[in-house]
């Protein structure tokens, strides 16, 4: 699963986009196919977590198997605490978790290559299949099948 090799912080604060009615505006960097012909955008924002993001790559891989190339444009950088159960408020922050992507809508989060547009279709709906986002498929702009 991905998590950061070592952070600055153990723990970090909520922030501003989580906390206000979720992910708010849309991706200014990452909202393009860079590296494949192929890729899945997010529509909606929110969190994905590193388990969420692991279940979607192995969803992918076992369709494509060994053609094609996979990227993996997102990065679960976030670190998410939780209390531990029937215990008081107070007596400081949880202990981190798990570690979650803040993903703003249009972001790319998977991208693909070396593979038909008909088994890239297929494979980036069976990986969104397994995101709490609504996803759509994304052709590179200057792609000529």
């Amino acid at each position: 699963m991905l998590q950061p090799k070592r952070t600055r912080y153990r723990k970090e604060q909520k922030g501003r986009l989580l906390h206000e009615g979720g992910v708010r505006g849309v991706a200014t960097r990452g909202n393009q196919v860079a590296f494949g012909s192929f890729g899945l955008k997010a529509v909606d924002g929110g969190l994905l977590t590193a388990r969420q993001i692991e279940a979607a790559r192995v969803a992918l891989t076992r369709y494509l198997r060994r053609e094609g190339k996979i990227w993996i444009r997102i990065f679960p950088h976030k670190p998410i605490t939780r209390k531990p159960l029937e215990v008081r408020m107070g007596k400081g922050k949880g202990n981190v978790e798990f570690y979650a992507a803040v993903v703003k809508p249009g972001t790319v989060l998977f991208e693909c290559e070396g593979v038909s547009e008909a088994a890239a279709r297929e494979a980036f709906r069976l990986a969104a299949h397994k995101l709490p986002l609504k996803t759509r498929f994304v052709r590179r702009p200057d792609y000529e099948g």
